[in-house]
C-alpha cells in the first residue's frame, strides 16, 4: 500500500493544505482516504489534484456545499463560479448602500443627523427598500390589475435602487419607503383595496386604450412649459376613462374621476414622483404628468 500511496503529511506537503484541515476535508467527505494495517490515513496519488483544485476554490471563497458538487461532477467549474460571482455583486451592493448610508448621515448637518439616521433604518438594504416600494404598488396602489399590467406599472414606478449610490441617492430611496408608508397616504387609498372584477377590467382597458399614450402627451406639453388646464389634453384624458368604463365623457363623470384620483393628486404622491426623478434623472416622470393631466381635468370642471 506505502509504494502507491501517501501519508497524510505527504499530501499535506504536496497541496499546501494544513494535515489538519485535510483531516477535516476527509470527514466532511471531500477527500478519500483508506485505512493502513496500523490504522493511518493513506491517499491514492489522485488525491492531489483533488485537494489542490478544492484548496483553489476555497481561496476564491466557495462554500463546501459548492465545491462538494464540482467534485461530484454535478456543476461545472464555470457554473460554480458564475454563482459565487452573483453572490459577490449582491455582498458589494449591500456594502456599497451602507457605505452611501454612512456617508449620508456623516455629511447631515449635526441637528439633522437624529432624523436622518431614523430615514436611513427605513431603508438599511436597497433591495428590501424596492421590494417595500413594489409591495406598496402592487397591494395598495395597484390591487385589482392583472400581473401583466401591474408588472409593467411596477416597472414604471419603482426605480431600481442604484448599484454605487450617492449618500444622495440613498436618502432619496429612503425617502420613497417613508413616503409610501404615510398612514395619511395609506387613508386615501383604502378604497382601492376594496377593488372589484369591474375595476380590474376598468385598470386594464385604461392600460390599453391610450392612457399611456395620453401621459406620453403630458410628458411633451411640461417640457414645453405648458401649464394644467382645460384644453384638448384634458379632454383626451377624460375621453379616455369613459371609454374604459364603458361610458360618456360628462362633466359629473369628471368629478366623479376626480373624486377616485384623490390619492394620486395627494401631496405624498406628488413628493414621491418628484424623489423618482431625483434618482433616475428623468426632467419629468411618468407620475409628474399623470398629476398634470388630472390637474388639467380639475380645472376643466373648477
Amino acid at each position: 500500500m506505502r509504494e502507491d500511496t501517501l501519508s497524510i503529511g505527504e499530501l499535506s506537503h504536496r497541496t499546501g493544505v494544513p494535515v489538519r484541515t485535510v483531516r477535516y476535508y476527509c470527514d466532511e467527505g471531500l477527500v478519500e482516504a483508506v485505512r493502513s494495517t496500523g490504522g493511518h490515513r493513506r491517499f491514492g496519488t489522485d488525491a492531489v489534484e483533488r485537494l489542490t483544485l478544492l484548496r483553489r476554490l476555497r481561496t476564491l471563497g466557495l462554500g463546501l456545499a459548492a465545491i462538494r458538487t464540482v467534485l461530484a461532477g454535478k456543476c461545472s467549474l464555470a457554473d460554480a463560479a458564475a454563482a459565487e460571482r452573483a453572490r459577490v455583486d449582491v455582498e458589494l451592493a449591500a456594502l456599497a448602500w451602507r457605505r452611501a448610508s454612512l456617508g449620508a448621515v456623516e455629511l447631515a448637518a449635526p441637528e439633522e443627523r437624529a432624523a436622518r439616521l431614523e430615514l436611513l433604518a427605513a431603508a438599511a438594504e436597497g433591495g428590501a427598500a424596492r421590494r417595500t416600494l413594489e409591495t406598496f404598488w402592487r397591494r395598495l396602489a395597484l390591487p385589482a390589475l392583472p400581473e401583466d399590467g401591474a408588472a409593467m406599472v411596477v416597472a414604471a414606478t419603482v426605480p431600481e435602487p442604484p448599484g454605487d449610490p450617492t449618500p444622495e441617492q440613498v436618502v432619496a430611496y429612503a425617502a420613497l419607503v417613508a413616503v409610501v408608508g404615510d398612514p395619511r397616504l395609506r387613508q386615501e387609498l383604502g378604497p382601492r383595496l376594496r377593488a372589484s372584477a369591474e375595476t380590474a377590467a376598468y385598470q386594464h382597458a385604461l392600460l390599453t386604450g391610450g392612457f399611456t399614450e395620453a401621459c406620453e402627451d403630458a410628458l411633451a406639453r411640461i417640457r414645453a412649459g405648458e401649464r394644467p388646464g382645460p384644453g384638448p389634453r384634458a379632454d383626451a384624458f377624460a375621453a379616455v376613462h369613459a371609454a374604459a368604463r364603458g361610458t360618456s365623457d360628462t362633466p359629473a363623470f369628471r368629478r366623479a374621476l376626480l373624486r377616485t384620483a384623490r390619492a394620486d393628486l395627494h401631496p405624498a404622491m406628488r413628493r414621491y414622483w418628484s424623489l423618482v426623478g431625483d434618482l433616475t434623472g428623468e426632467d419629468v416622470t411618468v407620475g409628474e404628468a399623470h398629476s398634470w393631466l388630472l390637474d388639467s381635468l380639475a380645472r376643466s370642471v373648477a
